[in-house]
C-alpha cells in the first residue's frame, strides 16, 4: 500500500502552506460526512481517504467550492420540491 505523505498533498495543492492544505481537506472531510462519495477506491478512515483525493489531484480548492455551490442548489431544489407537492393537493 503507497503511504500518503504531506509533501504529496503539498504538491497537488500547489502550496507550500500546510494550512491551505488543512482547510481543503477539512472541506472535503464535511462534504464526505453529508454524503458526498470517495473519488478514490480504498477502505482506509476519512482523513486518509481525503489526503489520498488530493495527493491524487482529484481535489482541488476549486472543486470543492464548485461541489459546495451544486449541493446547496440541490438542497433548494429539494426544499421547493415538497411545497410544490402540497400546492398539488
Amino acid at each position: 500500500m503507497a503511504r500518503i505523505t504531506v509533501e504529496d498533498c503539498l504538491k497537488q495543492v500547489g502550496s507550500e502552506n500546510r494550512f491551505a492544505l488543512i482547510h481543503l481537506a477539512l472541506a472535503r472531510l464535511h462534504q464526505h460526512r453529508t454524503g458526498m462519495p470517495y473519488l478514490v477506491e480504498g477502505k482506509n478512515k476519512e482523513v486518509v481517504m481525503t489526503l489520498r483525493e488530493i495527493a491524487a489531484g482529484k481535489v482541488t480548492a476549486e472543486s470543492i467550492k464548485q461541489l459546495a455551490e451544486k449541493a446547496k442548489q440541490k438542497a433548494k431544489e429539494e426544499v421547493a420540491s415538497p411545497e410544490d407537492d402540497t400546492a398539488a393537493k
